[in-house]
């Protein structure tokens, strides 16, 4: 039976060295550590057994989401974009060239025969499951069509803890990766983009008309969470100090 290559992505690059460790069968000495094409994530190998196949593993990680969602040049200038027209405006998938993420994903993704994903169990794992697959998939080999995966060769696996027992479990019983949470986080970043830099650029410019010289060239920042949050405090600030202590026995 021909040998498989399986491709395992993890969020982070200490939770791919626990999966490689907690997973070979071999035991911890049995694997090996190289450097990948990004130098804050390494890769670890090992050899083991995929679906009945003799297989090579190999373990890396992102650091986070690998895109992060932003306006065009143009949309950011202030002086060219009214803060109303940033509702409407045009964005972008941005990324940081210094951690070579994209490249790592892309190349150790060569003519591998499945890809099991092992981001965080949360909707922002779940998008980055997308991410890594954007990345991973095209440079796939199309040999083998695996029963039970997600677009023949990508497994997803659902974990709640890093000890070896959970691992293993969520190695035996893989599942999909879940576009509808995908598609969740990515409304949300949207929103928090329009949200936040169009109340942002509408209240710092509001402020610096009528208060300029308090302001200065401060920013007054609007977020759609850090209001709310900041409501509750004073609220309950108020509350503190308006409180009239009462005998209650």
């Amino acid at each position: 039976m021909a040998a498989v290559t399986v491709l395992m992505v993890a969020e982070k690059p200490a939770l791919a060295t626990a999966i490689a460790l907690a997973l070979c069968p071999g035991g911890p000495t049995s694997v090996t550590k190289r450097k990948g094409a990004s130098p804050s994530s390494p890769v670890h190998e090992y050899d083991g057994i995929f679906r009945g196949h003799p297989a090579r593993f190999k373990v890396t990680a992102t650091t986070g989401h690998i895109y992060s969602l932003d306006f065009t040049k143009e949309s950011n200038d202030w002086q060219k974009t009214a803060p109303a027209d940033l509702f409407h405006a045009r964005t972008v998938h941005c990324y940081d060239p210094s951690t070579r993420i994209p490249d790592l994903i892309s190349s150790e993704a060569v003519e591998a025969d499945a890809l099991v994903l092992w981001l965080d169990c949360d909707r922002e794992g779940e998008n980055i499951c997308f991410e890594v697959m954007q990345l991973a998939v095209p440079h796939m080999s199309t040999r083998m069509a695996w029963q039970g995966a997600y677009e023949d060769r990508v497994f997803r696996a659902h974990f709640s803890s890093l000890s070896p027992v959970d691992l293993l479990r969520a190695m035996d019983n893989l599942g999909h990766p879940d576009i509808c949470q995908a598609h969740s986080v990515d409304a949300r970043q949207e929103i928090d983009l329009r949200l936040g830099c169009a109340f942002t650029r509408l209240q710092t410019q509001y402020f610096r008309a009528h208060f300029g010289k308090q302001l200065g060239k401060l920013t007054v920042s609007y977020g759609p969470c850090q209001f709310p949050t900041l409501w509750f405090c004073v609220k309950r600030h108020c509350e503190i100090e308006a409180f009239v202590p009462v005998p209650f026995w």
